[in-house]
């Protein structure tokens, strides 16, 4: 018997000290999915970070700007309590399209390196061309993004005054999406912009 403890002892000391590439091999994959785990979980809770209300106003060309106008819409102050943040309307649900969405607004950091909109009167000079950006996006994606909380499906009869109900129905039939009508609805309109004929 108690040559069979040490011969045991000294066969793991062995594989301990000289381990086998199965043995390494589960080593590190071990380690490389620990590690997996905390990169993406350090990764998504940056994004979900950038995604809040405090991190868009952070930089004064949001806050002094389009924060201000917000501020003054049924989509941050209303009855039942529901608001609706910068993410929300600008930054898709879905993984993929939020990550697309993601790395294309990394591009607009460059407004803020350039300081191409760091005065009222330079984001005022583009906010046409900065609109017509997010309404060209907004169009391509079918509104998806107005759509997470807005359906033609769940507007009821009953409750939406009869005006805006029959606009909305008419335009569901015609295949509009919500940016075709709803433009200005958070922010101010670019001086510049024309309402189109209907």
């Amino acid at each position: 018997m108690n040559n069979e403890k040490p011969g045991a002892f000294r066969r793991l000391w062995n594989v301990l000290k000289r381990p086998s590439a199965k043995y390494s091999f589960i080593a590190i994959a071990g380690v490389s999915f620990v590690a997996g785990i905390i990169f993406w979980g350090g990764f998504n809770t940056g994004m979900e970070m950038t995604n809040s209300l405090e991190f868009c106003v952070t930089c004064h060309e949001m806050r002094d700007n389009v924060y201000q106008e917000y501020k003054e819409t049924i989509h941050y102050s209303n009855r039942s309590g529901v608001r609706a943040i910068c993410s929300d309307c600008h930054v898709p649900k879905d993984w993929l399209h939020k990550i697309i969405r993601k790395s294309k607004a990394s591009f607009e950091i460059w407004g803020k390196i350039t300081g191409s909109i760091d005065t009222r009167e330079k984001f005022e000079a583009r906010r046409m061309t900065l609109a017509t950006h997010e309404w060209e996006r907004m169009k391509a994606s079918n509104s998806r993004e107005c759509r997470n909380c807005h359906s033609f499906e769940a507007m009821s009869p009953e409750l939406q005054k009869q005006t805006p109900y029959r606009k909305h129905m008419k335009a569901r039939e015609e295949g509009k999406t919500c940016i075709d009508c709803h433009k200005g609805i958070a922010h101010h309109l670019p001086k510049e912009y024309v309402e189109p004929d209907e």
